[in-house]
């Protein structure tokens, strides 16, 4: 069972038993690459992984409040893009420009398309 769940990517969570699904979009909303993670788990170790699998590096990277992280944010320096994520409630405030940020709805529309084939969202 436990061999069965790692392979699967399951885990319970508050909402109940499940998997996590990550996702790095390009500048047009289209998806480059997906990440599962089980219910339990955050999502920041699959970013670094998630990263690996950009052709080109871009000039900004956008991410949500989730991924804030000294770590991640050096590494997204350290290849070149400059880091677009907001600070957690509990941190000094970083460079985040609000016109870049509000690139991160892209990500949310292509959540949107791919729920509307139910064998995705299902």
């Amino acid at each position: 069972s436990a061999e069965r769940d790692e392979r699967e990517a399951l885990g319970r969570s508050r909402g109940g038993y499940g998997t996590k699904a990550c996702v790095i979009a390009d500048a047009s909303g289209r998806a480059i690459g997906f990440a599962l993670a089980p219910g339990q788990a955050h999502e920041l170790p699959l970013a670094p992984l998630l990263l690996t699998l950009l052709s080109i590096i871009p000039a900004w990277i956008v991410a949500d409040r989730g991924y804030a992280s000294h770590a991640f944010r050096d590494l997204i320096w350290n290849l070149g893009a400059r880091p677009v994520i907001p600070a957690k409630r509990t941190e000094a405030p970083v460079a985040c420009p609000p016109w870049i940020y509000h690139n991160r709805s892209r990500v949310e529309c292509l959540w949107a398309r791919l729920k509307e084939w139910r064998a995705v969202a299902t």
